[in-house]
């Protein structure tokens, strides 16, 4: 069985939207608990997306305990740690399995796990996992499919991150806090995500400093325990809800948000004529008339590569033509096929999308193939005329929790409706 979103367009949406976890941070946060060889660890706000589900039971796997003992609250127990290769079959499942291996390496010296799936928006290859492996003395190789390491003397050392890589320098922190000696990564990500990481293994009793910058150094420790963090808000949420709100028009007050971690994305709303208005924790979004605005994914702090494919489906409603530069994955782009089902007016050459703008999109039926993309056609959904039926929702599952609920109290006419896979 899979699941479908049947959406009704033309609703304007109106009232307050509670944004969740950071997935990005959750991801390695729930990992990096698992390197505590005493004590618990209780996390909170965590999300309950599928990604998340997926690493809760690789980690149980392993021989973690793991317990949701509140909607979005976590208790995890890694004393009994012992198990050295993760579940194949879910592990390839979830790009985040990269970070187990990390994990694995530095708890028990050798490790085995699947080579990770997820969305199909360009090559994200392991390489630069290995190679920052490799220079912390893991040889990691990869046969049958997985990531696999017998025997390792992990040492500290000096590690250059290709492409300011966020995956890459969350591995290298997670490794590198339990690995003897002092371990500097340069050009390293930036990403809020990556603070909040580095403020939970530093309440664990690690030694990480310098997150949110080009270099960090983390001195190596020989125990972790276990304790208690709050993973920050998620920033990709709350900018597709704001979004969702200029494309479908009306006025929504996102909650629980950071906007010191939105400055770009508010700064491109107002740009593209909505207003915008940040208020302590909360942004209100109030719909105008949309300006076609161009966009270059970057590296944070710049527009993040997450939040491109509802932009894009937002500057097809626009007046004016919209150039869109994908900086980050070569295919993200797949996801306008489907947007021109739906009467969108792109045009793609290799990472620039040249997006005219139409009158209307028109429903029809489209097929989500990764995260962002779901949430572009989404965004259509809500602004077209007629009906929609979006397939693939378990890759929207990946990414945003009870979307349609959340959408649905904003006064959206969307519904999630259970289908039989075809042969």
């Amino acid at each position: 069985m899979t699941a479908k979103f049947i959406v009704r367009g033309g609703n304007r949406l109106s009232g307050t939207v509670a944004i969740g976890g950071a997935k990005n941070s959750a991801l390695p946060i729930v990992t990096a608990a698992a390197l505590a060889a005493e004590g618990e660890s209780i996390l909170d706000n965590v999300p309950d997306n599928s990604d998340i589900q997926h690493l809760c039971a690789i980690l149980e796997a392993l021989g973690c305990q793991v317990e949701r003992v509140a909607e979005t609250t976590l208790r995890i127990r890694a004393d009994r740690l012992e198990n050295h290769v993760a579940p194949y079959h879910i592990a390839r499942r979830l790009r985040g399995s990269t970070y187990v291996m990390g994990l694995l390496l530095a708890r028990l010296g050798r490790g085995e796990v699947a080579c990770p799936g997820g969305c199909e928006i360009g090559a994200r290859p392991v390489d630069f996992h290995l190679k920052g492996f490799k220079a912390l003395g893991a040889e990691v190789v990869v046969e049958h499919g997985a990531m696999v390491s017998q025997s390792v003397n992990l040492r500290g050392g000096r590690f250059y991150v290709d492409r300011a890589s966020v995956g890459t320098t969350v591995n290298m922190i997670i490794t590198a806090s339990l690995t003897p000696g002092v371990t500097i990564l340069e050009n390293a990500a930036c990403e809020p995500e990556i603070v909040d990481l580095a403020n939970f293994i530093n309440a664990m009793g690690g030694r990480v400093r310098g997150a949110g910058t080009n270099t960090v150094r983390i001195e190596g420790v020989d125990r972790l325990r276990g304790a208690r963090h709050e993973v920050i808000p998620d920033r990709i949420e709350a900018g597709t809800y704001m979004v969702m709100t200029a494309a479908a028009g009306g006025e929504v007050r996102i909650e629980n948000v950071i906007p010191e971690h939105l400055g770009t994305v508010i700064a491109k709303l107002i740009e593209a004529g909505q207003e915008v208005v940040e208020q302590g924790d909360s942004i209100v979004v109030r719909s105008r008339p949309i300006r076609s605005v161009d966009v270059e994914t970057q590296v944070y702090p710049g527009f993040p590569t997450d939040l491109q494919s509802p932009w894009v489906a937002l500057m097809g409603l626009a007046d004016g033509i919209a150039v869109v530069q994908e900086t980050i994955f070569e295919n993200r782009f797949g996801f306008t096929n489907e947007l021109i089902r739906m009467g969108a007016n792109i045009k793609v050459d290799r990472n620039t999308g040249i997006v005219r703008g139409v009158e209307r999109y028109t429903g029809a039926p489209v097929e989500a193939k990764d995260i962002r993309g779901g949430a572009a056609l989404v965004t259509a959904a809500l602004a077209a005329e007629g009906v929609t039926e979006i397939g693939g929702v378990r890759y929207i599952d990946r990414g945003y929790t009870r979307m349609e609920e959340k959408l649905t109290a904003l006064g959206a006419d969307i519904k999630r409706v259970t289908v039989e896979e075809g042969p």
